[in-house]
């Protein structure tokens, strides 16, 4: 099955202006019931109610119906159930897209079959929901461009509801340049059209596509690839005095000049090429800052102690020296994101106070080595052990509230404790030979 995407990706690499007329083929029951299988039983269930374990126990009698309608254009795609979710460090919350279980294994398998193309034309500058990329390959990439390169401003970019405002018009005509099976395009429009369901009511989508779902994800690449990524590789950086460089993951990006006249004059293009494909920038989380090797010698004569820091992927990049005295983009987590993360410690610990102690510390632990997975980055290390020294004062402050006197748990009881059930205390995952070596690949 992998072997017949291989030759689909090898034609699409070799020949760039192919429209592949016969895909659908590709979106086999086993492919489906792969895809199936990898989505965890304690998934959330979509507007039918069906749980992911109830959808792989009636697999056979669902997978043949909806395949046949797949192949005769006549796919009803049911409406995604949206949820809310908190923003990092905000009091709005995020919309979500719960797509059905079984709608979801069908989303996962017709975006493989579309990403043996599309993976051959995505440009080096994206990074986010690709195969074998991940937001520390961005981080990695930008620390390489900063440091490395002369590299003296940075535009830090926000997409006003990116998801919200794709244009479908715009989505097809983008997905078409590459694929011309009707029974595919059909499926994208569907999706697309679906609806979302939301206290009870089934509301219709004009524009916009719902995040949660996978094809959502690809959509979306597909859409910034024509929009952004190809438009400033091929025009923009042919028309600028100095370097230049993209770095983009989904709809997050910043963009890296040598001279401020060129970040001036590209700032003013993005606004015209974003609105003529239905986007704009947030003007409060747009800014063009002096960020670089040459910054902190500049930030003097401006009258400022030291260079501003960039925000990218949960992460704020700030301008310091290695202990050669070279310099060199410090990472540390952005403070609203280490606020929310601590917030969400604390709610877990107070739930499962009343749980063995040993379950308790198998819970915190899954989410503390989430935490220094992605957060672990050279240079953090303040910060992760700020998170586990919380952590370990409230585990002892849950532990107390055990007691209905309220009794108090000294801190050599509780020291043996944490030596039966440890804590897991923080790493750097990615130190800077594998940070560097991240950023070549």
């Amino acid at each position: 099955m992998e072997t017949k995407l291989e030759q689909i990706a090898a034609k699409a690499r070799c020949e760039l202006k192919l429209r592949f007329t016969s895909l659908a083929h590709h979106i086999t029951r086993d492919r489906v019931q792969r895809n199936l299988l990898k989505i965890p039983n304690h998934s959330a269930a979509g507007v039918d109610g069906q749980t992911a374990k109830a959808a792989k126990e009636s697999f056979e009698g669902w997978i043949e119906p909806m395949l046949q309608s797949v192949h005769r254009q006549g796919y009803r795609a049911p409406a995604v159930r949206r949820v809310y979710i908190p923003k990092p460090g905000k009091t709005e919350q995020r919309p979500i897209g719960v797509p059905t279980i079984a709608d979801r294994a069908l989303q996962r398998s017709t975006a493989e079959v579309l990403s043996a193309i599309y993976e051959q034309d995505f440009l080096p500058c994206s990074f986010g929901g690709r195969p074998k990329l991940s937001a520390h390959h961005a981080l990695a990439t930008l620390h390489e461009v900063i440091a490395g390169g002369k590299i003296s401003w940075v535009l830090e970019a926000d997409l006003k509801n990116f998801f919200g405002s794709l244009s479908h018009e715009w989505v097809l005509r983008f997905v078409e340049h590459r694929v011309g099976d009707p029974r595919l395009i059909s499926l994208v429009r569907r999706w697309l059209k679906a609806g979302v369901l939301e206290d009870g009511v089934v509301q219709s989508s004009e524009e916009g596509t719902p995040q949660g779902g996978s094809i959502s994800v690809l959509l979306s690449n597909v859409y910034l690839h024509y929009v952004l990524d190809l438009w400033f590789e091929r025009i923009v950086k042919g028309r600028l005095r100095g370097e230049a460089k993209l770095v983009r993951y989904i709809d997050d990006f910043v963009i890296c000049f040598q001279y401020r006249e060129d970040a001036l004059r590209v700032q003013e293009a993005l606004h015209q090429r974003l609105g003529k494909f239905g986007l704009s920038l947030e003007p409060s989380k747009t800014k063009l800052v002096e960020f670089g090797r040459f910054a902190q010698r500049h930030a003097g004569k401006r009258g400022r102690n030291r260079p501003e820091t960039i925000y990218f992927l949960g992460l704020t990049l700030y301008c310091t020296r290695n202990r050669k005295g070279n310099f060199k983009v410090g990472m540390r987590t952005e403070k609203s994101r280490l606020k929310r993360s601590l917030l969400s410690l604390r709610e877990l610990m107070r739930r499962i106070r009343h749980y063995k102690i040993s379950d308790q510390v198998a819970e915190i632990n899954r989410v503390l080595r989430g935490h220094y997975a992605y957060y672990g980055v050279p240079g953090n290390l303040r910060s992760l052990s700020k998170v586990y020294q919380v952590v370990e004062r409230y585990w002892r402050r849950m532990l107390c509230s055990r007691s209905r006197d309220g009794g108090r748990l000294s801190w050599g009881t509780f020291n043996q404790i944490k030596e039966r059930n440890p804590l897991l205390r923080p790493k750097l995952r990615l130190p800077h030979r594998e940070l560097q070596a991240l950023a070549v690949l």
